[in-house]
Formats: structure tokens, sequence, C-alpha cells
């Protein structure tokens, strides 16, 4: 038994050494925890929808819409041209005076201005006016849905960054718990109380611990990447502290949480804008029936000098008209896609609306789940501390096992991680509940 004693504080003396040996490296790593940017959560909501490609590219769809637009009211205004030219044609003529073919050349000079304006297409215009403003809507809803989106996955990140970091402190407090029962072994095995199995038996419940540690800490180092990334910076953000997380009640009821979603939810409105595109596409449709009427003037200048003085001017003014009366069915396909068109759009607005029902009632009841988890959590959490306390003591005074304290201290392990869990859930889903509405609840 002696040589065994030996042996263990032989073994203490190099884990001695070993951590003075770390210890620059553990100052290294957490100095460049200390010197890592911090971020407010509103602050990486700011910068993730100024960094981010997907809001970028809704953008420009809603700059493509507004020229639509602006595309569809010049169409009440006519197209006006200018045009102009000079040429230079040689000529040769025969003359009689001197029996000789005498070189020249003819010089004219012309310029001209026209108009053309379509005064009547069947209401196809006013037709494409709804149709460009809807579709601008549209647009301008998605865009609202891509933000709404951005502050979702900004916010999971970010509470994904922080559940990271509490389990991180879980880790390293069952580091301790182990170390310390460790030296609880050792200390009975040295008074002839226990057995090398126990201390064994808590040396590979350290080792556990330590590997848990290093598998948390990566991944924390990961969600700080992942959140460095979402707001547009090259190297891993940290977050702020949010302080308390605890459930609160919402600022609205269920009744009017629900009516809020519907009526201000970018997808229905969304949906909405689409529908009335494809009602006024169907218009569109229908004008081809219709004749088409137009006027054209026109009004030009010609001179065979260099001069604005002089010259010939002429002038017209034509109004005309054309009807298809059969173009090979073209007309009854456009007709019939864009009847199909708004059926579908009509039924799609109203799967929307019961879509956003869905959804906040899915978010309202994940709410009250987990504050009954988190409720649960602090229970089991509660009793794994009094359990590993009693447990302890009892293995202290020689009335419990190695088993039943190893297995109190997993217990408390997982109640705690189940505790840190529960409440980042909670924030989650509280998060998913005010991304539908769009407003803190």
């Amino acid at each position: 038994m002696m040589g065994e004693n030996d042996n263990m504080r032989q073994k203490s003396i190099w884990m001695a050494c070993a951590m003075v040996l770390l210890a620059p490296a553990l100052d290294t790593g957490a100095a460049a925890q200390e010197g890592m940017q911090t971020v407010s959560l509103q602050r990486s909501i700011e910068l993730a929808q100024i960094h981010s490609p997907q809001l970028a590219q809704t953008q420009a769809s809603v700059i493509n819409a507004g020229s639509g637009r602006r595309r569809a009211l010049g169409s009440f205004l006519p197209t006006v041209s200018m045009s102009s030219g000079a040429s230079v044609n040689s000529s040769s003529r025969f003359d009689q005076n001197t029996q000789r073919i005498v070189e020249g050349s003819s010089d004219s000079y012309s310029a001209g201005m026209s108009a053309n304006y379509q005064f009547f297409q069947g209401g196809r215009k006013y037709h494409e006016l709804d149709r460009t403003a809807s579709a601008r809507r549209e647009a301008e809803a998605r865009l609202q849905s891509q933000r709404y989106a951005i502050v979702l996955q900004t916010t999971t990140l970010y509470m994904n960054a922080l559940r990271q970091r509490d389990l991180v402190r879980v880790a390293e407090a069952s580091r301790q718990r182990a170390e310390e029962s460790l030296e609880i072994t050792r200390a009975r095995l040295s008074g002839l109380a226990a057995t090398r199995s126990d201390t064994l038996r808590a040396r590979l419940e350290l080792a556990n611990a330590r590997q848990s540690l290093l598998q948390a800490e990566n991944q924390l180092r990961a969600a700080h990447f992942a959140l460095g990334r979402q707001v547009g910076m090259d190297g891993p953000v940290a977050p702020a502290d949010m302080g308390d997380l605890s459930p609160a009640p919402l600022a609205l009821s269920e009744s009017e949480i629900i009516a809020l979603a519907v009526s201000v939810s970018p997808a229905v409105r969304a949906a909405e804008a689409a529908a009335s595109v494809a009602r006024s596409s169907l218009g569109s449709a229908r004008s081809s029936y219709l004749p088409s009427l137009s006027a054209t003037s026109n009004y030009s200048w010609a001179n065979q000098d260099r001069s604005f003085t002089g010259g010939n001017t002429s002038w017209s003014f034509r109004v005309s008209g054309s009807y298809t009366l059969f173009d090979g069915f073209g007309r009854e396909q456009s007709l019939s896609q864009a009847t199909e068109s708004r059926r579908v759009a009509r039924l799609t607005e109203e799967d929307s609306r019961r879509g956003v029902r869905q959804e906040v009632d899915a978010a309202l009841r994940t709410i009250e789940t987990q504050e009954q988890a988190i409720a649960i959590a602090q229970e089991a959490f509660d009793v794994a501390v009094e359990d590993l306390r009693i447990n302890r003591v009892r293995y202290e005074a020689g009335g419990g096992t190695i088993l039943d304290f190893l297995a109190s201290q997993v217990a408390l392990d997982q109640a705690d991680a189940n505790l840190v869990a529960a409440r980042y859930d909670y924030a989650l889903a509280k998060a998913e509940l005010e991304s539908i509405v769009g407003r803190e609840l």
C-alpha cells in the first residue's frame, strides 16, 4: 500500500508540473478570449441587416419593382424621337457648250421630329399600372419578411453563443466536482477507507469531464465564429450578457397576438399583393380582345445648303387603329393562364392567413411548454444538488458507495445542462413569436 501511495504522490507532482508549464498557454487563451469583440443583440441585428446578401438581393427586387412602376407611368406619355442627317452625292453631267462631262456633287441636309401616342389599348395601360403597383407592394412585403428572418436568425445565433458559454460553465463545474471527488477518494484511500477501484472510477469521471469541457469550448468557439460571420466580421464575436431570461407574461393576449400577426404579417401582405398582381394580369389578358388606337405626328426639314434658312419643311398627322382577328389562339392561351394564376394566387392568399395562425399558435404553445420545462428543470436541478450533497456526505462517512456518489454527479451535470437548454429554448421560442408579429412581446 505504501508503494501505491508513493506512485500516487509522484503522479500528483507530475500533474502539478504540467499545470505550471501549461499556465502561460492558458493565460494566452484567456487573454484572447478577453480581447474578443463583444456586441449587443440590437447591434448584432443592425450589422446583420447591413451585411446580409439575402437582404441586399431582396432590396434589389424592390428597386426593380419601382423601375417597373415608373415604366408603367411612362406608358401614359407619348414617345418622342428626333433624327438628323447629311449626305454628299457625286454627280456628273454633259456640258453642251464645252462638249465635256462636268463633274460635281449634290449635298443635302435634313432633320426631323416625330411623336407617337397609344391613346387606347383596351385598358391595358391601367391594368399594367395596377399590376406594377401590386408588384411593388409584394416586393416590399417580402423585404420586410426577409428582415424578420434575419432578426430571427441573428437572435438564434446570438442565443446559441450564450447557450454554449453557459454550457462551458456547466462543463467547468463538472470538471471541478470530478477533481473534488478524486481528492476525496484519494484521501479515503490513504486512510484505508476506500479501494483503488474507487480512485480509478473517479479518475475516469474526471477524464470524461475534461473531454466534455474541451468539446464545449470548441462548440463555443464555433458559435462565436458563426455570430461573427452573421454580423459581417472576419473573426469571432462574443455576445454581451442579456441578463435575466426568466419567463415573463406576454404584452398581448393570445387573440390579440393572432389578430396582429394576421394583419401585419409580411407573408400575408405579400400573398395579398400577389393576388392583386394576378388580378391585374387577368384584366390585361382580357384587353387583348379590344382594338388598339394610336396617333402619330411627324415634322421634317430638308435643305441642300448648310444653312438653317430656306429649305423645305413638311409635317404629317396620322390616326390609326388595329384589331387582331386571329392569332393562332394566343389570346385564349394567355387568358387561360391568367385565369388559373389568379385562382392559385387567391388560394395562396387564404392559405397564408391560415399558415400565420398556425405558426403563432405553435409558437405560443412552445412558450407555454418551455415555461413549464424551466420550472421542471429548476426543480430537477435543486433535487440533484441535494442528492449529490447527501451521497457525498454518506461516501465521506463510509456509508455510501462510489457508484452512488458518481451517479449523483452525473445527474447534477445533466440537470444543470437541461436547465440551461430550457431557458434558452424559451428565449428562442419568444423570439420566433416576435419575428412573426414583428414587435417585442
